[in-house]
């Protein structure tokens, strides 16, 4: 039923900013077209205290960028000219295609000392065919999120099509991105109709199979498996999968099913052929000269 078990890892993303990594895996790349997924907090900082929180401009390539609030504020820029404040329950959906960079930048610093800061990032690789798309950019409000209510459990889904329902966020492959809560005792199935499926605990405790699991596990299920999902406590969940891409190649902030692509996208971010937000150029962050730590796996997990 169960096919692997994933321990979210620590790492930081800037001074005061340490995450939950929990994809890329060195067992498990990808969960359907989920290449990337960091948990951001919750974070809480002292107004009286000067932060570098900000993410700076920087580039990607071959993918759509997905970040998804519980609580706090940031204000995204990007090479398109587009600024967009993001807030707790909305979606922004970022395709870079050919080439796009963006920041994140956390302008209010009193909702940074009032509110706690947390924050779901993904990343969804693009299908082949489409790599090299023209970027874009979209907000979706939460009023244009489909929700559902049931005994014990509240429901968002975010992307995609599950449980008869289908997101108004539009998605290039198969998938499913969904924000559940749960009440102590409820019990809960997966969609089903999809290859590869996983469960990331935010909060509370799960029973799957007879198996308790804690907050900051993903737990990826087998093919064909209908597990039952049982609230153990008041829970906080998000369920993602899909259909597999075929193999893709990550360095840093750049997803491409071509090597050479990716070195393409290196030296097109060091020689400035990707070009930076319009009014956010003063400062960015340069190309890494090796931003992977030594290991076994020769398949290089992304910094952020």
């Amino acid at each position: 039923m169960i096919d692997l078990v994933i321990n979210a890892r620590k790492a930081s993303i800037g001074e005061g900013m340490e995450v939950k990594r929990i994809l890329p895996f060195r067992q498990k790349r990808m969960v359907g077209p989920f290449i990337f997924m960091d948990h951001g907090g919750p974070v809480q900082i002292d107004r009286k205290f000067k932060t570098s929180l900000d993410v700076l401009p920087h580039p990607h390539i071959g993918l759509s960028t997905v970040s998804y609030l519980f609580s706090g504020e940031l204000v995204h820029r990007d090479s398109l000219g587009i600024k967009q404040t993001i807030k707790p329950g909305e979606v922004n959906w970022m395709t870079a295609g050919k080439g796009i960079s963006h920041s994140e930048r956390f302008e209010n610093a009193g909702l940074l000392a009032d509110n706690s800061l947390e924050l779901l990032q993904t990343w969804v690789a693009l299908p082949e065919k489409i790599e090299e798309v023209e970027p874009s950019f979209v907000n979706y409000q939460p009023s244009q999120l489909s929700e559902h209510t049931d005994k014990g459990l509240w429901m968002r889904l975010i992307a995609g099509e599950a449980y008869g329902i289908k997101s108004k966020v539009n998605t290039d492959s198969p998938l499913f991105y969904i924000h559940v809560k749960l009440e102590n005792g409820t019990k809960f199935s997966l969609p089903k109709n999809y290859s590869e499926r996983a469960v990331y605990l935010v909060k509370g405790q799960l029973e799957i199979g007879g198996e308790t699991f804690s907050a900051g596990k993903m737990i990826v299920f087998k093919m064909n498996k209908n597990p039952v999902i049982h609230a153990k406590g008041d829970c906080e969940l998000m369920l993602l999968g899909g259909e597999p891409l075929g193999e893709r190649f990550i360095w840093w902030n750049f997803v491409s099913s071509r090597k050479e692509r990716i070195e393409q996208a290196k030296e097109d971010w060091k020689q400035g052929r990707i070009l930076l937000p319009e009014d956010d150029n003063k400062e960015f962050i340069p190309l890494p000269e090796n931003p992977f730590k030594p290991k076994k796996d020769p398949s290089p997990e992304p910094l952020s």
